[in-house]
């Protein structure tokens, strides 16, 4: 079988942590079922002017590369910034066109997988028909949670889910979401996200704290995410500052990632006197993560929306206990309160959920071999199965 990827989500070699998850999954597919894979992830073409910081990096991504032994292509397609999204699938698909054309010619393929659902897979879905190929399209999250309320955008996600061959949604919850939109039950499977139980383990705490430089002596809990409004972080501060008040901030919160909100995270910290409370590291490489993982005594998320987030897998997989809002697929991973801890998306709602947590009895051994059950080879079969029946299908 052999699969044509299509997808922006996906590393590089200037965003090596960029949808690592994608990667995952088509490689654990292509390397225990025989599946041969290429990668078509376009990028947004811009000029290399260094004033535009964002659109510079794209310009330096290489058209073509290498990244974990998966030939990788990048076409570059038009973006108008903040304006012309609805014509942001049509340009990707004209932008790749001619790529996939040469690729098809060495490289037969079957299927393409698509992810992520408008504009990616709007492109997939037109590559499929100048090539005559079934398309399997994945959801992921903002792709259904937010883009069906934007103007002009939900007739072009309904066309994709209608014209694919199969859908996959990473959890129940955009899966409900996709029904309410006319998609038939049977088309849609479930397939969430695994965890890379080779990256993401238990090692002792004492052993990592040294090895970061954190006090060994206190408790430490952890939030992973880009600092943007819809991860919460600032919610997590303002909690903070309600323990501080009641005398109850009695540990340390690390926040791992960067992003717009960093300023505002960095002023309430000052104005609520956390700085000896709250640590921001900045962005960390992914194979770092384990250690803070391990670090810490527990794991926070404040998302307003999510898809299957993989931080609270990972978290989980490393032994760590969660505290998060019930965002679209924590519920179906947070499925009991042996796991962790469920709670409104508000400061009242996180100070009560860590005085709680901070005072259970946590099972760790079991939470460890929870978060270990679901790994990417659990989800290459699943995704090969489906693979298969599509092109029986067809």
């Amino acid at each position: 079988m052999k699969v044509l990827v299509f997808t922006t989500l996906f590393p590089n070699h200037l965003q090596p942590n960029n949808a690592v998850f994608i990667k995952h999954r088509m490689k654990t597919v292509a390397d225990k079922h025989n599946v041969e894979i290429k990668v078509v992830s376009p990028v947004p073409f811009f000029p290399p002017i260094k004033k535009f910081k964002k659109w510079h990096t794209f310009s330096q991504i290489k058209k073509h590369e290498y990244i974990d032994k998966i030939e990788v292509f990048h076409p570059r397609y038009l973006v108008t910034p903040k304006i012309g999204m609805s014509f942001y699938g049509l340009n990707m698909f004209l932008g790749a066109l001619n790529t996939v054309r040469k690729i098809y010619k060495d490289f037969p393929f079957d299927l393409i997988d698509a992810h992520y659902i408008f504009p990616d897979s709007f492109a997939a879905i037109l590559l499929g028909k100048v090539f005559n190929k079934p398309v399997v399209v994945s959801a992921r999250g903002t792709d259904i949670n937010l883009y069906v309320k934007l103007k002009f955008i939900p007739p072009l996600i309904k066309y994709v889910l209608t014209q694919s061959a199969s859908v996959i949604s990473v959890c129940s919850s955009l899966k409900e979401m996709m029904l309410e939109l006319g998609v038939l039950d049977k088309k849609i499977r479930v397939i969430p996200n695994g965890v890379n139980t080779a990256e993401f383990y238990k090692i002792n705490k004492n052993t990592v704290r040294k090895k970061l430089g954190l006090n060994e002596n206190i408790k430490i809990l952890l939030s992973v995410g880009a600092l943007i409004e819809r991860k919460g972080h600032h919610i997590l501060i303002d909690a903070l500052f309600l323990l501080k008040k009641q005398g109850q901030l009695n540990f340390l919160t690390v926040i791992i990632g960067e992003g717009e909100y960093r300023t505002i995270i960095e002023k309430k910290i000052k104005e609520f006197g956390l700085e000896n409370d709250v640590l921001l590291t900045g962005q960390v490489p992914n194979s770092n993560l384990v250690l803070w993982y391990n670090a810490a005594d527990m794991f926070l998320l404040g998302s307003s929306r999510e898809g299957w987030p993989n931080v609270v897998c990972e978290a989980l997989a490393c032994g760590l206990p969660v505290v998060a809002t019930r965002a679209n697929g924590v519920p179906e991973i947070i499925i009991n309160d042996d796991y962790g801890l469920l709670v409104e998306r508000t400061p009242e709602g996180f100070k009560r959920g860590i005085k709680v947590a901070l005072n259970k009895d946590w099972n760790l051994e079991k939470i460890y071999e929870y978060g270990q059950s679901r790994t990417w080879e659990n989800v290459a079969v699943e995704v090969f199965d489906l693979f298969n029946d599509v092109l029986e299908r067809r």
